[in-house]
């Protein structure tokens, strides 16, 4: 059966649907990157909202940026913009269909038509899922206003290329018209993602702009968030779960049965109310943040590299594996956990127990290329932070290494049986020439300054990089994670 509003009546019995009338449906937010997660956690929380009769003037109109994101806009629409989303449990699947998005702008060179999306009074959130690698950040964590995206830009204010060129442009609009400020809200995983998102957006204006850039830093909001659903990537065993359920659905989602969204409350012209749906608002995002992104985001750094090059194709195989789940578990509980506060109702430790569980689940097909995409902006991210308090504290950072070590072993780009590892960063190719020059040379993975800063001169890590590619090299993945354990 072909996913539509038109056919909402005639899903097969027990798929959920929406209750709410999608006609009646006016738009609210504008979100940019319409991939898994999104639908599978933002949207949903909406959906759940609208599902109680509430929120129903703050429909969604999803947003790209890129042409090959056409090619999910028309997938989407051909369907009416709805999703299906499969939920995997161990205990079972369920599944619903989903429909807080009503529209998806058209994607054209020169971005038009989002700006004008954008410019319309009735929204007052723009949302992004654009990848932690996606915000313009250099090393430093300054705003790379050197990039030739932002100088392109920053010199076509009117016709900009990047999401956040288009947002500058509409609150440019807005300032002009009257429509006043909207609130930007990042939703990828970001430690202080708000406040990355407001150094780009007001970084940029500021280069065309400087009055613009002051009136956006003091009228627009920029919610710092912590999002949490592990969404594997669709191929075709979730498009062959979807049919077996009846559905004919191009784009459907699975996902965990764990969703968490914790969110600043601050919001310039007000906001659907998601705490309705189980959303947490705090002032403390960071510690809710910290602990996610070390615990789970640096826990899947630490399983991915492992897993690649021993071809274990998912994380759950992983954790099915003795040595990587042992791996797994030691370096969280001696070099990560160490590093993490409480959230209420949360400690660090049990937290990570929760993650291995959600990690082992069986029926989550989450790959482990999916998990290693983007080393470069994901072991900056999420791995290297730890690492430097535990050589401000003292600690061990013996499991740190070997992570790192792991790294740059992958990315020589072939597995131990011999298979090759397709190229998965926008900087492959120097991570590969890098990965080849230390496979006798240790330092020369460390002497990547644009990753690891002034970590490649730190002896302590140094030390313990050279030892553990070294044996990588000698001995085997196996062997050597054996060896970690052992000490």
């Amino acid at each position: 059966m072909n996913l539509s509003n038109a056919t909402l009546d005639d899903l097969p019995k027990g798929i959920k649907r929406p209750t709410y009338d999608r006609t009646a449906l006016t738009p609210g937010i504008v979100h940019i990157g319409l991939g898994n997660f999104h639908r599978a956690h933002q949207a949903w929380y909406l959906h759940r909202l609208m599902q109680l009769g509430r929120a129903q003037d703050w429909a969604i109109l999803g947003a790209g940026v890129r042409p090959y994101d056409a090619a999910m806009r028309d997938r989407l629409k051909v369907q009416d913009c709805l999703t299906t989303l499969i939920e995997l449990d161990p205990k079972g699947q369920s599944a619903e269909v989903t429909g807080a998005m009503i529209d998806y702008i058209e994607i054209v060179e020169g971005n038009g038509p989002l700006i004008t999306a954008m410019s319309r009074e009735e929204i007052r959130i723009v949302a992004l899922t654009v990848t932690e690698g996606g915000y313009y950040v250099t090393a430093s964590g300054a705003f790379d206003s050197a990039h030739e995206d932002i100088q392109h830009d920053a010199e076509n204010p009117d016709t900009p290329r990047t999401a956040f060129g288009a947002i500058v442009a509409a609150l440019k609009a807005r300032r002009a018209s009257g429509a006043g400020p909207f609130t930007l809200q990042s939703c990828d995983n970001l430690q202080g993602n708000g406040e990355v998102l407001r150094q780009t957006v007001v970084g940029l204006a500021r280069l065309s702009d400087r009055d613009l850039a002051a009136w956006i830093e003091e009228s627009c909001t920029f919610p710092n968030s912590m999002v949490d659903c592990i969404v594997p990537a669709t191929g075709p065993k979730e498009i062959e779960l979807v049919q077996g359920l009846g559905i004919d659905d191009a784009a459907p989602v699975t996902h965990e049965n764990f969703r968490q969204w914790v969110i600043e409350d601050t919001f310039c012209a007000g906001r659907p109310e998601w705490e309705l749906a189980g959303a947490t608002f705090t002032d403390d995002v960071h510690s809710y943040e910290t602990m996610k992104i070390r615990i789970l985001n640096a826990g899947h750094q630490v399983l991915a590299n492992a897993g690649e090059i021993l071809s274990l194709p998912t994380v759950a195989s992983c954790m099915q594996d003795a040595d990587v789940a042992a791996f797994f578990a030691k370096v969280e509980k001696d070099c990560i956990v160490p590093y993490v506060h409480a959230v209420p109702g949360m400690e660090p430790g049990a937290y990570a127990e929760l993650i291995a569980q959600r990690f082992s689940n069986p029926m989550i097909h989450d790959t482990v290329r999916r998990v290693a995409f983007d080393g470069s902006s994901r072991h900056t991210g999420f791995v290297l932070p730890i690492l430097r308090d535990a050589l401000a504290a003292g600690g061990t950072i013996e499991g740190l290494a070997l992570v790192e070590a792991l790294w740059a072993r992958m990315c020589i780009g072939v597995r131990e049986d011999g298979t090759n590892i397709e190229p998965n960063d926008p900087v492959w190719g120097a991570l590969s020439d890098a990965a080849l020059a230390a496979k006798n040379e240790p330092a020369a993975w460390l002497a990547q300054e644009q990753i690891y800063g002034d970590l490649g001169q730190n002896s302590a890590f140094v030390a313990a990089f050279d030892k553990w590619l070294t044996m990588l090299w000698a001995d085997g993945t196996r062997a050597t994670l054996q060896a970690y354990l052992a000490g």
